[in-house]
């Protein structure tokens, strides 16, 4: 199986939103010599089970479907859940340690959807069986170092193959991706230049951290503790491009540590907890692309919190909780007490929860030529659970349903290098807000802030 399509610029408009007529064409069209189209790993745990709930819901008629895991019995008392087709899709029993299992996995299928994590502990053998398979792939990780070998170990087998390994599919780190992916189009569309000063807002966030999420975050903070040559890959802010040595003007970027009030939207900001990730995906996108957004391309992410003294009280609070957070996870001492508070792996709140949790970023950028643009990533879902599960399911059908749609590439992708606006497609006709539009001239209140009326709006 190779990757079909014309190889474009990450942000082409290579497709235009599914309609049903299409989805189930495309999806008669399969690879006859493989048992199934898609497999979700995991699917046992907390956000597989999402997965598994939303690709019965949306998969359409005749795509092959089947759940993955390491116990037979979790996996049959998920699918008894599921909605009556769903009930006949077959199982795949296979631990994440057992490399031939891996590869059998992998050949079995066109694409595999992960949940497995901590990747770095549990992803390794299955991404490689994939790109050695040539099977599509698409995980949650938001493991700098995780990413970072399978760019070293595996990036040119998969190209080999043609198997594109897209990690990063959910909250992690989609809505900046294709956020920064949208200011790039709009911005060529207009001919305005490639993109510099961007920054990436978040403005509303309700609901929590997955289990999953939080525990990679432990294994991280663990091999930078231990390890002298993880923690320069864990604080390199170029750490997931190709070639770092050809970043343009390497080392002027940082991550933000600090509060300060953000001079576009007269914000109080306090540091996002996703930026170490997020930003390095994002970078790598440009650079997959030639540096399509521009060679002066510079952005970082925050937390913002409105206006006035009680708003950066506020952003302070929450920087000084961040860092408590992270100093207690890191410590021997404290993280026996935050492992019984936090959330663990496979846990994750109620239907109710979910269903109140929405999350909205703003993506604002300055082009080469001074003219402003804001993308607006938003949806009325959980970020961690709810959120996540569409964004990879939906990954998981444009990389089995829409292939030949998709950027001629393969290897170690982004979602914005491997799906781009299929994917931004996808998440619009599931609910999801992504737009863009040009500001006017001067400061810009943040649509949303509570302390000034928006001036400018996202459209979808």
């Amino acid at each position: 199986m190779t990757a079909r399509g014309q190889d474009t610029a990450p942000g082409q408009d290579t497709a235009r939103d599914r309609d049903t007529a299409r989805d189930h064409d495309t999806a008669r069209d399969h690879d006859t010599a493989r048992d199934h189209d898609v497999v979700v790993y995991g699917a046992s745990g907390f956000v597989g089970r999402l997965v598994a709930a939303h690709l019965a819901e949306h998969a359409p008629p005749g795509l092959r479907v089947a759940l993955g895991g390491r116990s037979r019995d979790r996996l049959e008392q998920v699918r008894s859940t599921l909605p009556t087709p769903a009930r006949a899709w077959p199982l795949v029993v296979a631990d994440a340690s057992d490399g031939a299992a891996m590869a059998g996995l992998a050949a079995s299928t066109r694409v595999v959807a992960t949940t497995v994590g901590p990747y770095v502990r549990h992803g390794l053998l299955l991404a490689r069986a994939c790109a050695e398979a040539g099977t599509h792939y698409a995980d949650l990780t938001g493991e700098v170092l995780f990413v970072r070998r399978l760019i070293d170990e595996i990036d040119d087998v998969a190209r080999s193959t043609g198997a594109r390994l897209v990690t990063s599919c959910g909250f992690d780190s989609v809505p900046s991706d294709l956020g920064v992916l949208m200011l790039h189009e709009r911005a060529r569309a207009d001919r305005a230049g490639g993109l510099c000063d961007t920054t990436l807002l978040v403005t509303r966030l309700r609901g929590g951290l997955s289990g999953g999420t939080i525990d990679s975050m432990r294994q991280q903070l663990a091999s930078a503790r231990s390890e002298a040559a993880a923690r320069r890959i864990i604080l390199d802010p170029y750490a997931l491009s190709p070639d770092r040595a050809l970043e343009p003007d390497r080392g002027r970027e940082r991550d933000v540590t600090g509060v300060f009030r953000d001079q576009d939207t007269g914000q109080w900001t306090a540091p996002f907890v996703m930026a170490p990730f997020n930003t390095r995906i994002v970078r790598r996108s440009n650079a997959l692309s030639d540096y399509a957004y521009g060679r002066g391309f510079r952005y970082r992410e925050l937390m913002a919190f409105g206006t006035g003294v009680a708003a950066q009280a506020r952003a302070a609070a929450l920087a000084g909780g961040l860092g408590l957070a992270i100093l207690g996870m890191a410590s021997p001492i404290t993280r026996p007490l935050l492992d019984r508070l936090l959330p663990s792996p496979g846990e994750g709140p109620g239907e109710e929860a979910r269903r109140h949790g929405r999350f909205r970023v703003e993506v604002r950028t300055t082009t080469a030529s001074g003219r402003r643009y804001l993308a607006v990533v938003a949806a009325q879902a959980d970020p961690g659970y709810a959120a996540t599960a569409v964004m990879l399911g939906e990954s998981a059908l444009c990389l089995a349903v829409d292939d030949g749609r998709l950027p001629g590439r393969a290897g170690v992708l982004t979602p914005a290098t491997a799906m781009g606006e299929v994917l931004a497609g996808r998440l619009r006709a599931r609910g999801f807000t992504l737009g863009v539009e040009e500001l006017t001239s001067g400061p810009v209140a943040s649509p949303g802030s509570a302390d000034a009326p928006a001036r400018a709006t996202a459209q979808r």
